[in-house]
């Protein structure tokens, strides 16, 4: 048990970091599974990440 405590993050919520992880993958999983991408933030712009690898921009410039 103290062992596993040690692992976690100091912070006081440290879950949280391996739910977001967990939820990105299976975001992941469900866009493959249903040809569909997932969309997130990426160095302050929005993107669209499609199961093949393929990173776009969600929008383009002067769009909004």
């Amino acid at each position: 048990m103290l062992e596993e405590q040690s692992n976690v993050s100091e912070r006081k919520f440290g879950w949280v970091d391996k739910w977001a992880k967990m939820t990105g993958e299976r975001a992941m999983i469900d866009a493959k599974a249903n040809n569909t991408y997932i969309v997130y933030e990426k160095n302050g712009k929005l993107v669209k990440e499609f199961p093949n690898g393929d990173v776009v921009p969600l929008y383009k410039d002067g769009e909004s």
